[in-house]
């Protein structure tokens, strides 16, 4: 699989793959939250931040999948739930990360994920997985993470567990 990285000055370049991954991955979802429009809005969020990362994976000629993130600002963490009290480092939020379905099991989600984090300069990961993706949840467990907690930010937005793993690499 090859990986290519992308930066924010790289952000509207790449916007059109983001959304077309996302509605591959959610094309058989009527919830209005996984719609394309609203998708949209936390691409354009995220990646305006001038430390805004992200990692592609291609494979026999098409996208894989994407993962992207950038660090919280300190003392920054997620809407609805408590920072850790132990958590001194700097932290790295994954906002990010979806396969297209015909590649989720095989190997290649975890290849990406590690390349959005190998120069991370954090000590700390963190993020968020719905509440009713249970198996998603568990994926990360076996990463490393650890449900910290959970949170519903707000309005329509579905409850998440808060996921956390140190970073071997980081400070």
């Amino acid at each position: 699989m090859d990986l290519k990285r992308y930066t924010h000055a790289d952000a509207r370049d790449v916007r059109s793959l983001l959304l077309d991954v996302h509605d591959e991955a959610y094309g058989d979802s009527a919830d209005p939250f996984h719609s394309r429009e609203r998708f949209a809005y936390y691409v354009d969020l995220w990646s305006a931040r001038a430390d805004w990362r992200c990692v592609s994976g291609w494979e026999a000629g098409g996208p894989v999948g994407y993962a992207y993130g950038s660090m919280f600002t300190p003392g920054g963490w997620w809407r609805g739930h408590e920072r850790p009290s132990g958590l001194k480092s700097p932290v790295f939020a994954l906002s990010e990360f979806l396969v297209v379905p015909a590649w989720r099991g095989t190997g290649r989600a975890r290849r990406i994920h590690d390349a959005l984090l190998d120069d991370v300069a954090a000590g700390t990961v963190t993020l968020l997985v719905e509440l009713r993706r249970p198996g998603v949840r568990a994926m990360y467990e076996r990463w490393g993470y650890g449900k910290a907690g959970e949170t519903e930010p707000s309005g329509d937005v579905p409850g998440y567990s808060v996921m956390v793993r140190r970073l071997e690499s980081g400070l």
